[in-house]
C-alpha cells in the first residue's frame, strides 16, 4: 500500500503566517481522509528544506497540531498522524473549535519562550520589573516591626474583604489619583491578577464574552481560557481600543464585560487619551456593559502628562477598578485591591471567600505599614527615574542594532517597547531560536493576540535590565535577525516545490 503524502502549497504573501498556512494545510488534510491515521510526516528539517522556509515554522505547526491532539510524536521515529484523527471531518471540526476558542492562543509559542530562561540568555520577555527595583531593606524592617507589634494575629484569617486598615489605606491611596471611594468599596486581593480573575468569575459565566483590547495582557487570555468564557479583541490604534469597532460590536451583541487597560497598555505601551477614555465610559453607559480597568502601570510615568484613570471619572459606577503594589514594590508578596459599586461588591466577596477564604494577613499588614511609612512613593519615584534612564538605553540600543525599518513608539512609562520588526525578513516566532542561539530573548507578540495576529511583532522589557545590558541583547537581537534574514535571502532565489 502506498504511504499517503503530505501536499503543501504556501503564500509568501499572505497577510497569514507560514506555520499558520502549514497547520490549516495539514489539519485540512487529515480532516478530508487524505492523510489518513497512522501516516507518518516529514522531519522538520525535510520539510523546511522541501518548502525553502524556516525550520521553526514546520516545528511550530507540528507542535500546534500535537496539542491539538491532530499529530502525535514517538522518539526516535517520527512524526504522525494520531489515531483519534480518523473521525468524521466535522466531528473533528467541531471538538477543534471549541478547545480552540477556550485555549490560549499559541501555546507551542508559550513552550517555546520557556528557552528564554536559559543561563546566559538576556531576557527581555516578562513584564515585570527587576528584582534591585525591590525595597528588600523596608521589607524587612517592616516584617518585624508587624510581628513584634501584633504577634500571632498578623498570622491570623483576615476578613474576606480584607485588613480594614489597609482598606482605608488605599481609599487614601487613590484619592490622589482623583478616585473617591469609602473603604466599603475596597476588596484586598491577592495581587491584581487574581482581582481580575475574581471580577470575570464573578460577573461571567461560561460561554459569556469578554470584549477587549487587542492586542491584549496575556494574564487575560489565561483566565478567560481557564473560566471558559469567550474573548472577543477589539483592534487598537496609538490611543488604545477603537471604539467605532467597539461601538459596532456592541450594537450586535451583549457582552458582559468590557476590559481595558488604559495606561502603558500592556503590551503596546500605549497610553488612552482623556477624551478617549470619556468617550469609553459613555459608550459603556449607553450599551449598559461594565467596563474592568486594570490600572496596574498607571503611576508608571516618567514623562508626559498624567491622566486621571477611568474610575476617576466614573459616575455612574460602571468601572471596577483593579490595581495593586506588586509591580511597584514586591512582585511575590501579591498585594492588590478592586474598587468597585455596591451593586458589584458582596458577589465579589463571596467569590474571594471561596477562592482563599482571606489573603494573607501578614503580607496585608507589612504594606500597610509601607503605605503609612511612605516607602511606596519614594520607591516609586526611584524606580521611574531609572526606568526612563533604560527607556532611553532601549531607544538608542534599538536605532544603532535593530533591522533598518523596524517600527515602534516612544513610551511615556511603563517597561516595555513594543516593536514591529521589518516584513521582508523572518516573523518574530521565525526569529526567535536564532534569537536564543545568540543569546537573547523577548515575548513574540503572536502570544498577545485573541486571533492569531501580530507576526512580526515583539515585546520587550527595558526595564528588566541596565543599560549597558540593554545595548549587548539589541545588539545580539539585530545581529540574529540579519543572520536569519541572509538565509531567507538564499532561499529566495529558489523557486517552491
Amino acid at each position: 500500500m502506498n504511504q499517503p503524502e503530505l501536499t503543501v502549497t504556501l503564500d509568501r504573501d499572505a497577510e497569514e503566517p507560514i506555520y499558520r498556512q502549514l497547520i490549516r494545510t495539514i489539519r485540512m488534510q487529515i480532516e478530508s481522509g487524505t492523510l489518513t491515521a497512522g501516516a507518518r510526516l516529514p522531519a522538520s528539517r525535510d520539510l523546511a528544506r522541501q518548502l525553502s522556509i524556516s525550520r521553526i515554522s514546520v516545528v511550530n505547526a507540528y507542535a500546534e497540531l500535537r496539542s491539538e491532539g491532530f499529530l502525535s510524536a514517538h522518539a526516535g521515529r517520527g512524526t504522525f498522524v494520531s489515531k483519534d484523527s480518523g473521525k468524521p471531518s466535522n466531528e473533528v471540526s467541531n471538538s477543534v473549535s471549541t478547545v480552540t476558542e477556550n485555549q490560549s492562543p499559541d501555546s507551542s509559542l508559550r513552550d517555546m519562550m520557556r528557552l528564554g530562561r536559559k543561563p546566559g540568555v538576556i531576557s527581555f520577555s516578562l513584564g515585570a520589573p527587576p528584582t534591585e527595583f525591590f525595597p528588600v531593606v523596608n521589607l524587612k524592617d517592616a516584617i518585624n516591626t508587624v510581628i513584634d507589634r501584633d504577634g500571632a494575629n498578623a498570622l491570623n484569617y483576615e476578613v474576606p474583604e480584607g485588613y480594614g486598615p489597609l482598606r482605608a489605606a488605599v481609599r487614601d491611596y487613590v484619592s490622589a489619583l482623583g478616585i473617591q471611594v469609602s473603604p466599603s468599596n475596597v476588596i484586598i486581593t491577592g495581587g491584581t491578577q487574581q482581582a481580575l480573575d475574581l471580577v470575570i468569575q464573578a460577573l461571567l459565566s461560561e460561554g459569556d464574552t469578554l470584549v477587549t483590547e487587542n492586542p491584549t495582557y496575556i494574564g487575560m487570555i489565561d483566565i478567560a481560557h481557564t473560566r471558559r468564557v469567550q474573548l472577543h479583541g477589539i483592534c487598537t490604534d496609538e490611543e488604545g481600543i477603537r471604539l467605532d469597532r467597539l461601538e459596532n460590536y456592541l450594537i450586535d451583541n451583549k457582552p458582559k464585560l468590557i476590559y481595558v487597560m488604559p495606561s502603558f497598555q500592556n503590551p503596546t505601551g500605549h497610553v488612552m487619551p482623556l477624551h478617549r477614555r470619556r468617550q469609553l465610559l459613555n459608550l459603556a453607559n449607553d450599551y449598559n456593559v461594565p467596563v474592568l480597568e486594570d490600572g496596574v502601570y498607571h503611576e508608571f510615568r516618567f514623562e508626559g502628562e498624567a491622566i486621571p484613570p477611568l474610575k476617576a471619572l466614573d459616575e455612574t459606577g460602571i468601572v471596577i477598578h483593579a490595581s495593586g503594589f506588586t509591580k511597584m514594590l514586591l512582585p511575590g508578596i501579591r498585594i492588590g485591591y478592586l474598587i468597585t459599586n455596591p451593586n458589584y461588591y458582596q458577589r465579589l466577596v463571596r467569590v474571594k471567600q471561596a477562592a482563599d477564604i482571606s489573603t494573607s494577613g501578614l503580607n496585608q499588614r507589612v504594606i500597610h505599614l509601607m503605605l503609612q511609612r511612605g516607602t511606596l512613593s519614594g520607591q516609586l519615584e526611584r524606580n521611574n527615574k531609572e526606568l526612563l534612564r533604560r527607556r532611553d538605553a532601549a531607544l538608542a540600543a534599538a536605532d544603532k542594532f535593530f533591522p533598518p525599518g523596524t517600527r515602534w513608539d516612544v513610551p511615556e512609562g511603563g517597561l516595555v517597547l513594543w516593536a514591529e520588526l521589518p516584513h521582508s525578513g523572518p516573523t518574530a516566532a521565525e526569529l526567535y531560536i536564532s534569537a536564543i542561539q545568540a543569546g537573547v530573548a523577548y515575548a513574540i507578540g503572536n502570544v498577545f493576540y485573541t486571533n492569531g495576529g501580530g507576526t512580526y511583532k515583539i515585546r520587550v522589557n527595558y526595564g528588566a535590565h541596565a543599560p549597558d545590558v540593554i545595548e549587548e541583547g539589541f545588539k545580539r537581537l539585530g545581529r540574529a535577525w540579519r543572520e536569519l534574514a541572509c538565509d531567507y535571502a538564499e532561499m529566495d532565489k529558489s523557486p517552491l516545490l
